[in-house]
């Protein structure tokens, strides 16, 4: 007969309470979320018409004025406007981190520990301080109410990040660098054919970051885009009145499809990467 183990109440209380914990957490988070799926159906679209939290009636004409009434607010516009910057911006961004993070973990040249400690520096400034600077080099390039004024910012600012992605690289062994020289890999097919392979899920989680970060910007865009042509989501969104909250909680739900999108079609190569591309010892 097997002994019948005994009954660790002290393990069952740490684990009711851990998962009391969870959900008091997820709620918090979760419950923002909910409201504001429920304000976008709000039939008066004024905020002031809620019943405490919530609306006092529900309709889908928020969604419906979202895209047909662009007389005065061009939704569809400033979404495509904002796909396009953050697309390109993801791309270009994506490129030169990963290409600055490889440089700095695999090379060793003069200046090289100045330069990383000048970018670890200058990353702990905030954005907005360079603005009257970046706005008078926009203005004297021609680059305001232009698009590819604002990939460019994007672009040349997000190599600054490059720590994390060269705390990546540093883990992978040099003796795979070393073994595909001596089969006389050049540095540049060491780079495609076997650190891109397994960098994967870095590469996921910098496209992520160069894609969310120019999509719910707001200030750069306000400072540069002066037409409702050129504007973004964010700027558009700002720019309802009060009587227009639903319209503005609706555009803000349509705000998150392309980065739930992006996550879902990358996700997989977050665990690919890191069995991709390794060698035989």
């Amino acid at each position: 007969m097997k002994k019948r183990k005994p009954i660790r109440w002290g393990s069952i209380a740490d684990t009711a309470i851990t998962y009391l914990l969870l959900l008091a957490v997820g709620f918090v988070f979760f419950f923002p979320c909910l409201w504001l799926i429920l304000a976008s159906f709000s039939s008066s679209g004024s905020i002031y018409s809620f019943q405490g939290f919530f609306p006092s009636g529900y309709s889908v004409d928020s969604f419906r004025k979202l895209f047909t009434d662009t007389a005065m607010y061009d939704y569809p516009r400033w979404f495509g406007n904002s796909l396009f910057i953050a697309s390109m911006s993801c791309l270009f961004g994506t490129m030169l981190t990963i290409l600055t993070a490889y440089c700095m973990s695999r090379f060793r040249f003069k200046s090289r520990k100045a330069l990383m400690k000048t970018t670890l520096v200058l990353g702990m400034f905030p954005s907005f301080m360079g603005m009257t600077a970046v706005y008078l080099l926009m203005t004297q390039f021609n680059f305001i109410n232009n698009h590819w004024g604002l990939i460019l910012i994007y672009t040349a600012g997000a190599p600054l990040g490059y720590m994390v992605q060269k705390g990546f690289f540093d883990s992978i062994p040099n003796t795979i660098d070393e073994a595909a020289r001596l089969d006389g890999a050049t540095n540049f097919q060491v780079f495609c054919k076997i650190h891109l392979p397994l960098s994967m899920p870095m590469i996921v989680y910098t496209a992520l970051t160069s894609f969310t970060w120019p999509w719910s910007d707001y200030i750069l865009p306000k400072l540069l885009l002066k037409t409702k042509d050129t504007w973004t989501v964010a700027v558009g969104l700002m720019s309802l009145g009060e009587t227009e909250f639903s319209r503005f909680a609706a555009g803000s739900i349509f705000i998150a499809v392309p980065i739930v999108i992006l996550y879902l079609c990358l996700a997989k190569h977050l665990i690919s990467g890191n069995v991709a591309g390794a060698v035989k010892e």
